[in-house]
């Protein structure tokens, strides 16, 4: 069985240039299940949430770069209001 969860790190200079061109979304203190049918790939600006998976729960916050693949199934449970760049595929 192949393992779908998402990876959380620091971004390099480049990665964090290439983020301020992807739009921006937000969203308040929440719980939701979400499911990727595409990547997406994220630059955390405000905020904090974790997000579980059956693999185990996956924390981020302000300043961490995150990639979401195909096929996660999940549940965001955010924490402090986020706001994040965001960019599918």
């Amino acid at each position: 069985m192949l393992i779908v969860k998402p990876t959380v790190k620091k971004p390099t200079q480049k990665e964090k240039q290439e983020a301020e061109s992807w739009p921006i979304w937000e969203k308040e203190e929440s719980t939701f299940p979400w499911e990727y049918d595409e990547q997406e790939t994220c630059l955390i600006l405000k905020g904090k949430a974790l997000v579980k998976t059956p693999e185990g729960n996956i924390k981020f916050a302000a300043g961490d770069y995150v990639v979401f693949p195909v096929g996660l199934r999940c549940t965001w449970e955010i924490k402090d209001k986020i706001k994040k760049h965001y960019k599918f595929g």
